[in-house]
C-alpha cells in the first residue's frame, strides 16, 4: 500500500459514513468499515464482503464497533452511554467486540476499533480499574486473532490518554487519532495531542471541527473538510514529522443528503491529494 492512501468511513448496514456507491463512484482504495448488525457478523457474510471489497478493489483498514443504546446528543449523553465505560452494559458489549473481532479476522482486517467511553480522570478514581480490566480482555482476544485495538480519540486529553494506555499494558493497543474530536469535545488542542500521543498512533481520521464557545461542556461543531479550525494543513505536515504512513480516512457523516455527502468527500479527496503532494513530494 502506498504511503497515505486516501480512504473514508463507511457503513454497509447501519447508515453510518459514505454510501457504498460514493465509494465505488470515487474509486477510493481503502476504508474503515462499521461493524455491520450482529445477524451479518459471520463468517459467511464476512467472506462476501471480502469478496466484493476484493472487486472493488478496496481494502478494509479497520473495523469499528458501536452498540445500541449508544447517543451522542450532548457531551453528559455520551458520558452515560458510549463505549465500555457504562457499567451496566460492560459485558454485553464486550462479548459484542469479541464476535466484531472475530468477524474483522474473517474478513481479513487486522484492527478493530472504538470509542471506548470517558474513562476516569485518574488511576485511582472509582471504575478506573474495572475498565482498565475490560480493554486488557478485548485486547487479548484481538492478539489471538493478530489484530491491534484502536482506541479513538476525543473523550480524554493526550495526557490521559497515555496515562490509561500505560495502566492497560498491552502492545496492541493503539490510537484511532481524531484532530476534529479533540475540539468538539474540548479536549485539547489537535496538533498538540497528535505530538503527544505519536508513538501510539497506527490509524487516523481526517475530520474538521470548531470550538465551542464552552469547551467540555457543549459540543463544538463538525464541518466540511478545511473549514474548521484543526489546520488541515498543520495536521498533515505533523503526520509526516511523526512518521504516519497509514491511511488518510475521511469521516464526515451527512447520510441524510447523499449529494450533499459526494460533493463534501470530493472536495475532501481534492484537498487531500494536493497537500498531500506538497508535503510528500
Amino acid at each position: 500500500m502506498d504511503k497515505w492512501p486516501i480512504g473514508v468511513f463507511a457503513s454497509v448496514d447501519a447508515g453510518l459514513g459514505v454510501a457504498w456507491d460514493v465509494i465505488s463512484e470515487l474509486g477510493l482504495p481503502t476504508i474503515q468499515l462499521h461493524a455491520p448488525h450482529g445477524d451479518k457478523r459471520n463468517e459467511k457474510q464476512a467472506g462476501e464482503l471480502a469478496s466484493q471489497l476484493s472487486k472493488m478493489d478496496v481494502q478494509c483498514t479497520a473495523v469499528f464497533g458501536g452498540f445500541d443504546g449508544e447517543s451522542y446528543a450532548d457531551i453528559p449523553t455520551v458520558v452515560e452511554t458510549i463505549g465500555l465505560v457504562p457499567a451496566a452494559s460492560r459485558q454485553s458489549r464486550l462479548e459484542e467486540m469479541f464476535q466484531i473481532s472475530d468477524f474483522s479476522k474473517w474478513l481479513g482486517c487486522d484492527a478493530v476499533a472504538l470509542h471506548l467511553g470517558f474513562i476516569p480522570h485518574h488511576p485511582d478514581a472509582d471504575g478506573y480499574s474495572d475498565i482498565v480490566d475490560v480493554t486488557r480482555q478485548l485486547c487479548d482476544h484481538c492478539a489471538a486473532n493478530e489484530q491491534y485495538l484502536h482506541l479513538e480519540t476525543g473523550q480524554e486529553t493526550a495526557e490521559g490518554l497515555l496515562t490509561f494506555i500505560d495502566e492497560v499494558k498491552r502492545d496492541n493497543l493503539k490510537i484511532n487519532f481524531d484532530p476534529a474530536n479533540m475540539i468538539l469535545y474540548g479536549t485539547g488542542e489537535p496538533i498538540e495531542a497528535l505530538r503527544a500521543v505519536a508513538k501510539h498512533v497506527r490509524s487516523i481520521h481526517c475530520k474538521d471541527a470548531t470550538w465551542s464557545d464552552k469547551p467540555g461542556e457543549t459540543w463544538g461543531a463538525e464541518v466540511a473538510l478545511g473549514e474548521g479550525q484543526v489546520d488541515i494543513e498543520a495536521y498533515l505536515k505533523t503526520l509526516h514529522e511523526i512518521g504516519y504512513t497509514g491511511p488518510l480516512t475521511i469521516e464526515r457523516e451527512i447520510p441524510q443528503d447523499p449529494v450533499r455527502q459526494k460533493q463534501e468527500i470530493s472536495h475532501a479527496i481534492d484537498l487531500l491529494t494536493r497537500l498531500r503532494s506538497q508535503i510528500l513530494g
